[in-house]
C-alpha cells in the first residue's frame, strides 16, 4: 500500500510537516489521499518573515517590475499545468471546472501582468492626480498618492477554487508590494500547496513574498496590524465570526469578505418560449447548477420567472437536467462530477431537505439519478436538484438558506417589480442575471437590482456571442456584493491594486508635489536647455524637461486649407454672418487645427529617440482662437514609465508621457493635453 503524502505549509521560507494529523480524501471514490500536518505553526515567525523579509524584497522592485514578474510566474504555471489538471481531478472536478480554476487563475496573473504594465509607474508611488490649486496665487496646491502599506495581506480561501481562490488575490497584494499568508480550505488544499510549490519553485517570487498555511490559522489574526489586510472568501456565518477578531477592530485592520449569497435569475415578463432569450435563460440556469457541481459562490440558487412562465421553465430544465451526466470526469461524456467532501454531501443533503418543506420537488435524485464509472458508490456526488416555490413573497427559506451544490429553487412573480422586490429578498448577492429582449426594461430593472447584487449581467441575443456567463468574475470587473455577500469588493482592474496601497493626500507647492509623484505638476519649475526634449533617450529625460516654442499667428488661409484637407467646413469656421449670432461673436480656428499648429510648432522632425506618438489624453479646448490671435505651446516631460521591454532589433524602450498648454498672444490657455510617446533607449 503506498504511503499516504503529508501536506506541507511553506513559513519563513522552508516547507515544514512531516507528522500525519486530518486525513483528506479523493471527492471522487472518498480514498484517503493526504494528510495535513500535525506540527504548530509558529505565526509569530511568520508575520516578522513578511514584515522584515517580504515588505524589503518586494519594495527592491517597482510596479512594473512586479508586473514583468506576474507575467514571467504564468508563464511558467501554464507550462505545468497538466501536474495541477491531475491533482485537481480529485477534488471531483471535471476538466473544464478544472480549467476555471487553473487556467482562470493563471489568466488573472496574466491580465494583471497586462493591466499593470499600462497603467502603473516604474515607481512606488502612484498618483491620483491631477493636483488642485488651493491658493489664489498658484503656489500651494493638494493631490493624492497611493503608496505600499508595508505590512502583510493574509489571504482566508474556500474549498472551491484552489488556485484561483489564491492567485485572483495574490495578483493584486503582489502588485502592491504586500506580502501575502494564504490559507486556503483544507477539503482541497492539496491542489493549492500543489501550485505554491511551483510557484517557489519557479525562483521568479522576492523571498518572503508568499507563505503557505495548511491547516489551522491559530493566533495569526491576533499578531495583525494596521498597515495589514485580510481577505476573506467562504461562507457567510464564517465572515461575521472573523471580522470581529477583537485585535482587528483594535488595530482598524482592513477586512474584505467575499462570502456565498442566493444569487438570482430573472426571467423577464417579454420573453416567451419562442424566444431565443428563453433558451438562453434556461441554458444558464444549467450551468450555473452543474458546473463545479454547483460549487461556485456565484452559482444561480434562485430562477424567478413569470407565474405564466413557471410549468415552460420548469419542462425545459428538467429536459436538460436529465441528460447531464454524473460521474468520474475521466469517463468520456460525464459532465457534473462531485461535491469537494462527504462532508459538503452531508451539508447539502441537509439544506436541501429544509428548502423542500413547503416548495415541490421538480426534479433531483427519485429522476433516475445514476452515476457513471467504476468505483464511484462511495464518491461525494449530488444528483442535479430542482425546486419550485410558488409564494416567494411568503417563504423565506428559499431567500435564506443556500444549499452549496447543483440546487436551485424556480420562485414565481407577477409584474417585473415583484420580481425585483424577490431578487432584493437575498440581502445583498455577488450577481443577478436579467434576460429581456426589451432594453427598457434593462434600463427600468438593472438600477434597481445594483442596488442590492454587485454585479448584473444582462442577457439576450446580441450579448450570448461573447458573454462569459453569469458565474464568471473578470479581472477587469468587480467582484464582490452588498450585505449577505459580505459588502466587500476584489478584482475590478487596477481598483483591486488600490485596496492594498495607503491613500495620502500630499499639500504643498507645484515643484515639491512634481518631486514626490514622479510627474509633472503644472506650475513647478522646469528645466529648458538648447537640447530639444524629443533629442534625448529614455534615460536622459527628466521629469520637468521643458519646451517654450517660438510663436505662429493664424490666419484665414490657415482654416481654409484645414478645411479642405478635413472635410470639416463647420459654420463657426467659414460664415462669417453665422458665426457672429454665436457667444463668440466672431469665426473661429477648428480645435483640431490648433492640435495640429500645435505639433508642428514642438515636434522635433529629424529622425531621434522618439519613435512614435501613440496616443493623447485629457485633450481640452478652453479658449477660441480667432483668425490673427497668435499661439504657441509649452512641451514639458510630465511622466516616464520604463515598461522593461525591447523592439524586434533589441532596442529598449520606454513610455514618456508630455504635458501640452497651448496659449495666445494674452498668455491664455487655450488647448491642454497630455500625448504618449514611445522612445528609445541609449543602452
Amino acid at each position: 500500500m503506498a504511503q499516504v503524502a503529508t501536506l506541507q505549509s511553506l513559513i519563513g521560507g522552508r516547507w515544514i510537516g512531516r507528522e500525519a494529523s486530518t486525513p483528506l480524501h479523493n471527492a471522487l471514490n472518498n480514498s484517503l489521499i493526504y494528510h495535513t500536518h500535525a506540527e504548530r505553526i509558529d505565526f509569530d515567525e511568520a508575520v516578522t518573515y513578511a514584515r522584515k523579509t517580504g515588505v524589503p524584497a518586494l519594495m527592491e522592485l517597482d510596479f512594473q517590475q512586479r508586473a514583468a514578474r506576474l507575467k514571467a510566474l504564468a508563464l511558467y504555471l501554464i507550462g505545468r499545468k497538466e501536474e495541477l489538471y491531475a491533482i485537481s481531478h480529485l477534488t471531483g472536478a471535471t476538466r473544464a471546472d478544472s480549467w476555471v480554476d487553473i487556467e482562470g487563475g493563471t489568466g488573472t496573473l496574466f491580465a494583471y501582468a497586462s493591466m499593470g504594465g499600462r497603467e502603473l509607474p516604474s515607481s512606488n508611488v502612484l498618483h491620483e492626480g491631477p493636483a488642485m490649486a488651493l491658493g489664489k496665487n498658484g503656489g500651494f496646491c493638494g493631490t493624492h498618492i497611493l503608496v505600499p502599506r508595508g505590512g502583510l495581506a493574509v489571504h482566508i480561501n474556500a474549498f472551491n477554487f484552489p488556485i484561483w481562490g489564491l492567485l485572483e488575490k495574490f495578483a493584486p497584494s503582489f502588485l502592491a508590494a504586500m506580502p501575502c499568508i494564504g490559507k486556503p480550505a483544507t477539503a482541497t488544499s492539496y491542489l493549492t500547496e500543489a501550485a505554491v510549490r511551483m510557484m517557489h519553485e519557479s525562483g521568479l517570487l522576492p523571498e518572503g513574498a508568499l507563505q503557505l498555511v495548511i491547516g489551522s490559522t491559530g493566533d495569526l489574526l491576533d499578531r495583525l496590524g494596521g498597515a495589514d489586510v485580510v481577505t476573506f472568501t467562504g461562507s457567510a456565518d464564517t465572515a461575521a465570526r472573523l471580522r470581529v477578531n477583537p485585535n482587528l477592530i483594535a488595530n482598524s485592520v482592513p477586512f474584505t469578505a467575499e462570502a456565498d449569497s442566493l444569487n438570482c435569475a430573472i426571467l423577464a415578463p417579454d420573453v416567451t418560449p419562442d424566444d431565443v432569450e428563453f433558451d438562453l435563460f434556461v441554458k444558464e440556469v444549467t450551468r450555473e447548477m452543474t458546473g463545479k457541481a454547483g460549487q461556485k459562490c456565484t452559482a444561480i440558487r434562485r430562477i424567478i420567472v413569470p407565474e405564466n412562465m413557471v410549468d415552460a421553465v420548469g419542462t425545459r430544465l428538467r429536459e436538460r437536467l436529465a441528460k447531464v451526466s454524473v460521474g468520474d470526469p475521466s469517463v468520456e461524456g460525464v459532465r457534473m462530477g462531485a461535491l469537494a467532501s462527504r462532508d459538503q454531501q452531508r451539508d447539502v443533503a441537509e439544506r436541501v431537505e429544509t428548502l423542500a418543506r413547503g416548495n415541490e420537488v421538480l426534479f433531483g435524485e427519485r429522476d433516475g439519478f445514476k452515476l457513471v464509472g467504476d468505483g464511484v458508490a462511495d464518491g461525494a456526488f449530488f444528483a442535479p436538484t430542482l425546486l419550485l416555490c410558488r409564494d416567494g413573497m411568503g417563504n423565506d427559506a428559499v431567500h435564506d438558506v443556500e444549499a452549496f451544490g447543483p440546487v436551485s429553487t424556480i420562485i414565481s412573480y407577477n409584474g417585473i417589480d415583484e420580481a425585483l422586490a424577490l431578487a432584493a429578498r437575498g440581502k445583498g448577492s455577488l450577481v443577478s442575471t436579467l434576460v429581456t429582449k426589451e432594453p427598457a426594461i434593462a434600463a427600468y430593472a438593472v438600477p434597481v437590482a445594483a442596488a442590492s447584487h454587485g454585479r448584473v449581467l444582462v442577457l439576450e441575443r446580441e450579448a450570448s456571442v461573447d458573454s462569459t456567463g453569469h458565474g464568471s468574475p473578470l479581472p477587469q470587473l468587480k467582484h464582490g456584493g452588498p450585505g449577505r455577500a459580505g459588502g466587500g469588493e476584489e478584482l475590478g482592474g487596477i481598483r483591486a491594486v488600490r485596496h492594498f496601497l495607503q491613500r495620502a493626500a500630499v499639500q504643498g507647492s507645484p515643484t515639491m508635489l512634481a518631486a514626490v509623484t514622479g510627474e509633472y505638476v503644472r506650475g513647478a519649475r522646469v528645466q529648458e536647455s538648447d537640447v530639444h526634449p524629443f533629442r534625448r533617450h529614455f534615460e536622459e529625460l527628466k521629469i520637468g524637461d521643458s519646451l517654450l516654442t517660438h510663436r505662429r499667428t493664424v490666419s484665414e488661409a490657415d482654416i481654409v486649407n484645414f478645411g479642405g484637407v478635413s472635410g470639416d467646413y463647420f459654420y463657426m469656421h467659414f460664415d462669417d454672418i453665422a458665426a457672429k449670432d454665436t457667444q463668440f461673436g466672431k469665426r473661429i480656428a477648428h480645435g483640431y487645427f490648433v492640435l495640429s499648429a500645435a505639433a508642428g510648432l514642438f515636434v522635433s522632425p529629424a529622425p531621434g529617440p522618439v519613435l512614435a506618438n501613440y496616443g493623447l489624453d485629457n485633450l481640452r479646448f478652453i479658449t477660441p482662437v480667432a483668425i490673427g490671435d497668435t499661439i504657441r505651446a509649452r512641451l514639458t516631460c510630465k511622466r516616464k514609465v520604463d515598461r522593461n521591454r525591447t523592439d524586434d532589433k533589441g532596442v529598449g524602450q520606454g513610455v514618456v508621457a508630455w504635458d501640452v498648454q497651448v496659449t495666445n498672444q494674452r498668455e491664455e490657455l487655450v488647448a491642454s493635453y497630455d500625448i504618449l510617446t514611445l522612445v528609445m533607449k541609449r543602452a
